[in-house]
């Protein structure tokens, strides 16, 4: 199958958090891909240093994308090296499971610290540069989750939740200065991560039971999209949730 090259992405600045492995990886592998200028974080210092150094010229520091000053900074640096930033992805997530009533208090606090802050933080550290280059675009990783609430997920789920009103308000806030903010919404994408913690052969099965498209979604599949929400292709999409997921919603 042949896809889309993007002609407005080529030389565009990309920041993405969160992109050492998974769809992470994915976007800096298709950004990279399309001749954009490509940036990411990741606190897995080691496969971040990987990717980095498989794809010429890309960008990497390794921060804790919870520290507010750190992330931030990552920021500046990323612009100070590679130009002021035109895309934004907020990708970095923790969708560990877990059961509502064990959650304590603090554990709730350092969920929405990683599922939720980060994209707030990070939104409001490129506005400027966004802003004085005429536009840009801002994409958040949400989930299905946020619309469907599994019972093992509610710190996540509510995360999610927040970050698709986040976006709609953002592209309220933001449109006139053509800064566009949307969500996506993958389904159940088939990482390491999934397989070696919860896509059992049993779970796959009954997820395939629920679904139009009968097929695995793949990280590159949600990357994908994202080249074309980041795109001028999408140039009149904003304020949106999203949704890749075979047909489960």
């Amino acid at each position: 199958m042949a896809f889309a090259t993007y002609p407005s992405l080529a030389d565009k600045v990309v920041f993405i958090t969160g992109g050492a492995s998974g769809i992470g990886a994915s976007l800096v592998e298709a950004f990279h891909a399309q001749g954009a200028r490509v940036a990411f974080i990741d606190l897995q210092a080691e496969a971040g240093e990987a990717l980095s150094e498989r794809l010429a010229g890309v960008w990497f520091a390794r921060c804790d994308a919870t520290d507010a000053e750190a992330l931030a900074g990552s920021i500046r640096d990323a612009a100070g090296a590679l130009g002021p930033i035109g895309v934004l992805i907020n990708n970095v997530a923790d969708d560990t499971r877990h059961q509502a009533a064990d959650l304590s208090a603090e554990a709730w606090r350092r969920g929405l610290a990683v599922n939720l802050d980060p994209a707030f933080v990070a939104a409001t550290a490129v506005y400027p540069m966004m802003r004085a280059a005429g536009g840009g675009v801002i994409l958040n990783i949400s989930s299905i989750n946020a619309l469907l609430g599994p019972a093992d997920l509610a710190g996540y789920a509510a995360a999610k939740g927040a970050i698709n009103a986040l976006s709609k308000s953002l592209a309220r806030a933001w449109g006139a200065d053509n800064i566009r903010v949307n969500a996506l919404s993958p389904g159940w994408v088939v990482t390491e991560r999934q397989l070696e913690l919860w896509l059992t052969p049993r779970a796959e099965a009954a997820w395939m039971a629920q679904v139009a498209l009968k097929a695995r979604i793949q990280p590159r599949d949600v990357a994908r999209l994202a080249l074309f929400l980041a795109a001028d292709d999408s140039a009149m999409i904003t304020g949106q949730n999203l949704v890749i997921d075979g047909g489960r919603t």
